[in-house]
């Protein structure tokens, strides 16, 4: 679950940053933030500020800021002199600046051993007068090294990868150069991106071009996604927040199959709809995902809710046999369950699959199933956490016209407070059977949550592809952000080791447990916690 989380929020990240300019061949990241200040000055602010700027989001912003003040230290530990001070008090009130001016970063490739960041933020002059000292105490107790004295700035030579580091100030802006024997970028950033403006108005809010590839070779803890180059564009639009943008693919995507959706078990009324196709290849290399992989690999994924229980989330693949991939997936579980029966944290959870259904024992709340399922348009396995309702009535023939459109990749629709409601429900759930920490509805997450969520309308997503390695993405959202990227986000805030997300608790204190035998008596489940509702 916890790795499930991150990479939801992953996802998150990927839909609020993309890219102005065409990106020059050594280029790792290239990231433009208007700043709060422009943002709350733009008409179409509305979204923007009824997201961020309630009392719970400002609880969960210091929260956060608090928490990330703490991290440079924690990154580069072991490079920093013993006995040297986390800096956490003087980088803390930089990081409010991060969040209220007008900022440009850049990461370029090097052949010397490090990248080079440059960061050039516009400030007053008492704000870059803080900026200016505090940097300069921070790095002179982490390196115990004096920094050299410029006529707008200072500079610092130390021994260890990036051994340069330049701070400048150029009229209302502040240039922060870090890179290994040579410092490019500052005055890159000054000529070009400032022509730029110039030139050509910024409209988007937040904009950026990752190479994640190359990002994830220079910071490890990002290879565990797998994300391609990302180009993406962020703005607020008649009271909902739009995002747009490009992913450039390793490798060509395989041709297309013609949908084929289970149109007798899906029904009205819904509350969110998904459809993607082509996710073959990209299951395939996924770690979380082989130890349940069928053959021949599915290629679509069908996802929806109803209103009618919070639990009524459901799910169906196309497969060849069902009756032949069921048999597999049964015994890729049973095996899953055995390996991993320690750690879970109800130890009556079993698998039984009886008259073509795969059922389980022993949880509370929830029955979970997959089986197989017949329909015009093919053989699917089918599956949910509760019950199917008959169907009441059909789908609309909007739905229908939207899968029909040429070249579509994926398609989501949800009513997100609604969503949200629902998934909070289910995932907190699914965190406390599999031994995770839950989502505190007390913590600074919980109430923001709970404070944004009914104000959240209708949520739609499209990636299109537009060439064999290029997919185009567009989203309409009242918050930006999907229910499960919201839930993703909650829980991500508020791990322990944020930013890191190990949502694990301590290990139970039980003896290991033998398998659970077919008539013993199952242990009682302990009771949900108090849920945001």
């Amino acid at each position: 679950m916890n790795k499930f989380l991150i990479s939801s929020f992953c996802a998150v990240m990927a839909t609020v940053v993309t890219a102005g300019a065409a990106p020059s061949p050594d280029l790792i990241a290239r990231i433009h933030f208007v700043g709060a200040g422009q943002i709350f000055a733009d008409t179409n602010s509305a979204a923007f500020t009824n997201l961020f700027c309630s009392a719970e989001a400002q609880s969960l912003r210091e929260q956060t800021l608090n928490k990330l003040s703490h991290f440079p230290y924690t990154w580069f530990k072991e490079r920093i002199a013993p006995g040297a001070s986390d800096g956490a008090d003087q980088l803390r009130p930089l990081l409010d600046d991060m969040l209220k001016s007008e900022w440009f970063l850049k990461i370029r490739d090097t052949t010397n051993g490090a990248p080079e960041t440059a960061l050039a933020i516009r400030l007053n002059t008492a704000r870059a007068q803080l900026w200016q000292e505090n940097l300069a105490g921070v790095l002179q107790s982490w390196t115990h090294l004096p920094a050299g004295k410029t006529s707008n700035g200072w500079w610092l030579k130390k021994d260890l990868p990036p051994n340069l580091i330049r701070f400048e100030r150029h009229g209302d802006w502040v240039v922060i150069d870090c890179g290994q024997n040579e410092l490019l970028l500052g005055n890159e950033i000054l000529k070009l991106f400032f022509k730029t403006r110039i030139a050509t108005a910024e409209t988007n809010w937040l904009t950026a071009d990752l190479d994640w590839p190359r990002l994830a070779q220079w910071f490890l803890p990002l290879k565990e996604f797998d994300f391609p180059k990302i180009e993406l564009q962020f703005v607020g639009r008649d009271g909902d927040l739009w995002s747009n943008g490009k992913f450039t693919l390793a490798q060509p995507l395989s041709p297309l199959e013609k949908w084929r959706m289970p149109t007798n078990v899906i029904h009205q009324p819904l509350v969110s709809f998904t459809a993607v196709r082509g996710i073959g290849p990209w299951l395939e290399r996924q770690s979380w995902a082989q130890p349940y992989e069928i053959q021949p690999l599915p290629d679509q994924f069908f996802i929806w809710a109803l209103p009618q229980v919070p639990i009524q989330t459901y799910a169906a693949v196309p497969v060849l046999y069902a009756t032949n991939a069921l048999a597999q997936l049964d015994a890729k579980l049973s095996a899953s369950l055995v390996n991993h029966s320690q750690d879970l944290f109800f130890p009556s959870i079993k698998t039984e699959m009886t008259n073509g259904q795969i059922s389980w024992h022993g949880l509370p709340l929830i029955a979970p199933f997959v089986r197989t399922l017949h329909e015009p348009a093919g053989d699917f396995l089918f599956g949910g956490f509760f019950p199917n309702t008959p169907r009441s009535q059909a789908l609309t023939p909007e739905l229908f016209q939207q899968l029909g459109t040429p070249n579509l990749v994926y398609y989501h629709w949800e009513i997100t407070a609604e969503r949200l409601k629902e998934l909070l429900q289910l995932t907190q759930l699914m965190l406390l059977m599999t031994w995770h920490k839950q989502l505190d509805a007390n913590s600074a997450a919980g109430k923001w949550l709970n404070h944004v969520g009914p104000t959240l309308g209708n949520s739609i997503t499209e990636v299109m592809r537009t060439a064999p390695n290029e997919l185009i993405f567009t989203r309409k959202a009242p918050g930006g952000l999907t229910a499960i990227e919201l839930v993703a986000l909650a829980n991500w805030l508020e791990a322990p080791n944020f930013p890191g997300c190990d949502l694990r608790l301590p290990p139970h204190p039980l003896k290991p447990r033998r398998p659970h035998m077919p008539g013993a008596s199952a242990a009682p489940a302990p009771a949900l916690p108090t849920l945001p509702h």
